[in-house]
């Protein structure tokens, strides 16, 4: 339990995805600018880097070492298919928006990373959460991010207003692609600040 337990928590602090690995950097910046997108992003992603590693696990024993990654992007594109097909059909106006960027899921770091270095050696249990995890650690970053950019760009959140009442005239430089890496930085920076362990010496 103890195991299960690091397992999922190191990924969302001391082993994030994004902040500390520097996984899915891309992604975050192209759809971060209103939270209803990147809470949808995180969710899909949280679902594909889960179900994608319990997948490659139960299938580990059976996968011959020379065609593990076709196998693995075969896995990873099945999800993606799959969770892109449940946008269309339940959240057509989400999914119109973010566009290619669902689909390209298939191509992230962080999917293929985990599979590649736990879900080939681990049970599907451990793979499942270990998924989960990355996924959730990755979304978190998301969500900061978009909190951010929608409410100081645009003034709302969920596409209600919220700083209309007290006159707040929307910044434009939030809402572009450069304001998400410099809040990515900032979001770095305060990790690294707080976990000591994660800065470098020089």
């Amino acid at each position: 339990m103890a195991n299960l337990k690091e397992t999922f928590l190191a990924p969302i602090f001391k082993g994030n995805p994004i902040t500390v690995l520097v996984l899915g950097i891309c992604s975050s910046l192209a759809v971060t600018v209103e939270l209803k997108g990147a809470c949808v992003m995180a969710l899909s992603v949280i679902a594909v880097t889960g179900l994608s590693s319990l997948v490659v696990s139960l299938l580990r024993n059976t996968i011959p070492n020379r065609v593990r990654i076709i196998v693995q992007l075969v896995v990873v594109a099945m999800m993606v298919i799959l969770v892109d097909q449940f946008l269309k059909a339940f959240a057509y106006g989400i999914d119109k928006q973010l566009s290619v960027y669902i689909g390209l899921i298939i191509t992230n770091c962080i999917v293929m990373g985990r599979i590649e270095a736990f879900a080939l050696g681990n049970k599907p249990l451990p793979s499942f959460i270990d998924g989960l995890a990355n996924g959730f650690g990755y979304g978190m970053i998301l969500i900061i991010v978009a909190f951010f950019r929608e409410l100081f760009g645009s003034g709302t959140l969920f596409g209600l207003p919220v700083l209309k009442a007290i006159g707040y005239t929307n910044n434009g430089l939030m809402i572009l692609p450069p304001m998400a890496l410099i809040l990515l930085g900032c979001v770095i920076w305060v990790q690294r600040s707080i976990q000591k362990d994660l800065q470098e010496n020089n």
